[in-house]
């Protein structure tokens, strides 16, 4: 041939299907255990994308936080965006001549489901034969002829490909899949296993399901019950559609509506498909029809997209790439993606095979479009019989944010599941503190005692290995019965898990860095199914579940979110990821943290146990839930409503107060500096006595700090706390729990600022995300010291003033409290130039005064263990927001400044406390009472009574 071509590194046929799956080092035919049937093929049935080069990178942009990122999408305008990241037209436009020369035919809107654009910088290619693959690809394609089983042909190529020189083709995508036979990489390693349930909170007898909508209102979800019609949801169901069986004469709407009335809902959303004509009724309609029930269900009045993608015109073969695509690129272009299916491939990292998949995520942020994918339902193994823990590589992308699955148990399922019902169950009944303390955390919101309530008692992984012998049943390692979770190694870890703290490594004996996952979780079964409709549509299901359910609610929460977020004058969220961990640091009650249980499933191929009609040697490698972020269940499940609060303050913050003075900043050096003249809180957390020492530039204070009570009220219980329905007796039976030792300190702007517990210097790990929020946290393995603000910043939506501002409380003091909010000028507390205690102090704090819905200046607390919400009028954009609470049954009062407070051997006495997210906690007794800081909670909310309130 006359056509001179480039080599592709890393192109080879196992670099597109076997990455961490067979050993790289050896051939097609020996990875696949092919021993004959192979020769020159005679065909090639293919269709390929060639995906070029952007004309910039968009790195910087993506880089950039969630604000910055919005503004520069919405200067850019599409048109600006795709001419900034898309093809270069006129290369594009080579490349399809050249095509044309070589007689090559282009699938495009014209002539097929395939996307080609220089927007989308893809041109598909139609293969038909041999001689089409070596025209493009200058290289020969072989046949793999199954003399046993018709149907499991396939067609490959040895060594690496090429193309014309001169394209700039930096990715390739295949619209086929297969992968190879697993190699064990761990060869001699196995595990025996322990009889009975693999993990705990999945053991109660099958239960019929609940309605989606009554899992999201578990979920606390923001919009529930009210009508409101939210954004498309883009399902991307690949081959599908809506596809039914033949002979059905009732369309997909219809059928939809009928699903809809059996579970008590109807709206209005309608249903739009992609690709019709390319859809097939296959055994893909189960993932199809549970994704539609649970999105319809939980927003019956928003829209549905289903995906078809390429579908199986043709040569098309429906790959989930080809889906995600077409929601990205056929127009309709809806806020957010929910994806259940994957692709088989695992590409090598540096492939263009990676590289192209990769791609779609990035076109995906830069559409502004929020994706979400079902981590898989295979546990750490993910059903590769490698040996070690293994994910869908080609969907953990950084853009994406990967769902896990949970298993929620009322205390009825409870009661009924062996594995919880003697342990937990029956210590939270009887009023065990340490229990019902880790189930508050989790998210419980009442004391457990009515078991006939639908009511959420504990969480746990979803995972229904159960071991009995040599049989692992409740589905086995080879089928979809765990959640999947873990590290991605090819991929380095991303920034917001890098700010967060984490350093994630897979949990075998490869231990290679790289991405967590999943980032979030939802319920997909276990104690609580779904009812679904069934796969034709007809009658319902009531045993559905798998993360392909979580993804889905996910989804239908986060078109949620974005109906709130128009409401305040906010964009869609987009690509957000990097918001839901400063959600996690600054309001951690924003999610339900789950602790309990594992998805360990690593294994390989033969021996004595028997799963699925196959026998394997499970090797024991597996991630368990725990405290925070963990790689079963990422940052956790939803509370939908405290979710919505904090990032809709986070997008109002970044959109309009960037200027506003972090609390800390860094020095560049690995320390940091005071970011404002500003007084500041150190507030201790320890186990034990510790000293602590504060190191001011050139000077240095120390303290030595009493050790935290057992249940010392965290930043998640009094967040939690701050909700209507929240149980008074769970707020009294944390009574009286004091916190380590609190002191307050003057810094100026850049002064030096460190902090040591004992002997050990702190690490403000997560500072990059709480510091613009009012506080750091420097840890040691020994104990933890906050940083913080005693005033808040009045970040109201869109930066608007006299606005109405909300006032929660829930008091756990005894005593008859009340308090009054009231405007400074400065982070030290100045009102004109006078500053707290000085002489005429509390008439020039009575003069700034917020008035109070009662009509006054002064809130009373609502009593012992009880909630009450009010608001406070006439608040303006950068109010300096100060507080001062009355004991009125002592006669005393205290600023959250500490120079205005009573003096006690010496000092002066500190009575707040930071929880987080303008949440404060007060002491109300002189010299510092029992040192809780719950006497009287208190959150301050800038932005949810604008719009229609639907967060108040």
């Amino acid at each position: 041939m006359s056509t001179s071509y480039d080599p592709i590194t890393n192109s080879s046929y196992l670099d597109f299907t076997g990455y961490r799956i067979a050993d790289q080092s050896t051939n097609v035919e020996a990875a696949y255990g092919i021993t004959s049937g192979v020769a020159p093929a005679d065909y090639a049935f293919i269709n390929v994308a060639l995906v070029l080069g952007r004309v910039q990178d968009p790195t910087p942009l993506l880089g950039e936080n969630w604000a910055e990122r919005q503004q520069t999408l919405a200067q850019l305008g599409s048109a600006g965006t795709w001419a900034a990241y898309g093809a270069d037209p006129n290369q594009f436009n080579a490349i399809e001549q050249s095509l044309s020369s070589l007689h090559l035919t282009v699938l495009d809107s014209t002539n097929s489901n395939y996307v080609s654009s220089a927007q989308s910088r893809t041109i598909w290619v139609e293969l038909n034969t041999a001689e089409d693959f070596y025209k493009l690809f200058g290289t020969t394609l072989q046949q793999y002829t199954d003399p046993h089983h018709s149907g499991n042909d396939f067609v490959f190529w040895n060594g690496n490909l090429s193309l014309p020189q001169g394209w700039n083709v930096q990715g390739l995508w295949f619209d086929t899949e297969n992968v190879p036979q697993a190699s064990n990489f761990v060869p001699g390693v196995s595990v025996t296993l322990a009889q009975g349930y693999q993990s705990v909170g999945n053991g109660s007898a099958l239960q019929p399901g609940l309605a989606p909508q009554d899992i999201a209102a578990l979920y606390n979800f923001p919009l529930q019950g009210l009508s409101v019609a939210t954004g498309m949801v883009g399902l991307l169901e690949p081959g599908i559609g809506s596809a039914l069986p033949s002979g059905q004469t009732q369309t997909f709407q219809q059928l939809l509506t009928a699903y809809l009335a059996h579970i008590g809902e109807s709206g209005t959303g309608t249903v739009y498909v992609q690709g019709a004509d390319g859809q097939v009724y296959s055994g893909a309609s189960g993932e199809r029809s549970l994704d539609v029930g649970v999105v319809s269900a939980i927003n019956p009045d928003g829209n549905i997209g289903l995906y078809n993608g390429s579908g199986y015109a043709g040569y098309a073969d429906a790959s989930a790439f080809t889906a995600l695509q077409s929601a990205i690129w056929d127009g309709s272009n809806p806020a957010v993606i929910s994806s259940s299916f994957a692709d088989l491939q695992s590409m090598m990292p540096g492939s263009p095979f990676y590289a192209a998949y990769a791609q779609l995520f990035v076109d995906a942020a830069l559409n502004n479009q929020t994706v979400f994918k079902a981590m898989g339902d295979g546990g750490s193994g993910n059903e590769t019989a490698n040996g070690l823990t293994n994910l869908d590589y080609n969907v953990t992308s950084p853009y994406t944010v990967l769902v896990g699955g949970t298993s929620i148990s009322s205390l009825a399922s409870a009661q009924q599941d062996p594995t919880i019902s003697g342990t937990i169950v029956a210590s939270a009944l009887a009023g065990d503190p340490a229990t019902i303390w880790q189930l508050v955390e989790g998210g419980l919101t009442s004391l457990p005692t009515d078991a006939a309530q639908l009511q959420y008692f504990v969480e746990a992984v979803w995972n229904q290995y159960f071991v009995s012998g040599t049989h692992i049943t409740g589905g086995g390692y080879l089928v979809n019965f765990t959640s999947s979770g873990g590290v991605d190694p090819t991929q380095a870890t991303p920034a917001y898990q890098l700010d967060y703290g984490l350093s994630p490594v897979t949990a075998d004996p490869l231990a290679q860095p790289g991405r967590g996952a999943p980032d979030v979780a939802a319920d997909a079964g276990g104690n609580t199914n779904y009812i679904e409709p069934n796969n034709d549509m007809v009658g319902t299901n009531p045993y559905g579940g798998g993360t392909s359910a979580a993804s889905p609610l996910w989804a239908a929460l986060t078109v949620q979110f974005d109906a709130i977020f128009h409401d305040q004058g906010l964009p869609n969220l987009g690509y957000m990821n990097d918001l839901l961990y400063i959600a996690a640091v600054i309001a951690p009650a924003s999610f339900n943290d789950v602790t309990l249980g594992n998805n360990t499933s690593s294994f390989v191929m033969g021996g004595s146990y028997e799963s699925d009609g196959q026998h394997i040697t499970p090797t024991g490698f597996g991630f368990n839930a725990g405290p925070g972020y963990d790689y079963v269940s990422g940052l956790g499940t939803p509370n939908g409503l405290l979710l919505a609060r904090t990032l809709t303050d986070i997008a109002h913050s970044e959109m309009w107060f960037g200027a506003i003075p972090d609390v800390i900043d860094s020095n560049g050096q690995g320390g940091w500096t005071s970011g404002a003249d500003q007084s500041l809180l150190f507030q201790t957390m320890s186990d034990a006595v510790t000293l602590v020492g504060i190191h001011a530039g050139p000077d240095a204070f120390g303290f030595f700090s009493a050790a935290s009570g057992s249940y010392a009220w965290t930043s998640q219980l009094a967040e939690q706390s701050l909700q209507s329905d929240f149980d008074p007796n769970l707020v009294i039976l944390f009574d009286k729990q004091g916190q380590g030792s609190l002191a307050q300190a003057h810094f100026a702007s850049g002064e030096a600022l460190a902090v040591s517990i004992g002997t050990s210097p702190a690490q403000a790990i997560q500072a990059s995300l709480s510091s613009p929020f009012g506080f750091a946290d420097f840890s040691t393995s020994t104990g933890d010291v906050r940083v913080a603000r005693p005033v808040a910043i009045a970040e109201t939506a869109d930066d608007a003033s006299d606005q109405t501002a909300i006032v929660r409380l829930r008091q756990d003091g005894q005593d008859t409290l009340s308090i009054t909010f009231y405007r400074v000028d400065d982070l030290n507390g100045t009102i004109n130039g006078l500053h707290p205690g000085d002489a005429g102090y509390q008439a020039a704090l009575q003069s700034r005064a917020y008035q109070a819905a009662s009509g006054g200046t002064s809130i009373g607390g609502p009593g012992y263990g009880n909630y009450e919400q009010t608001t406070l009028s006439h608040v303006n954009a950068g109010d300096l927001v100060a507080m001062q609470l009355a004991n009125n049954s002592s006669g005393n009062s205290y600023l959250g400044f500490a120079q205005a407070n009573e003096v006690v051997n010496g000092q002066h006495v500190a009575h707040l406390w930071n929880y987080g997210l303008n949440t404060w906690g007060w002491e109300d007794t002189y010299g510092g009472g029992d040192h809780d800081y719950n006497d009287l909670v208190v959150g301050l909310d800038f932005t949810s009574a604008s719009g229609h309130g639907w967060l108040t």
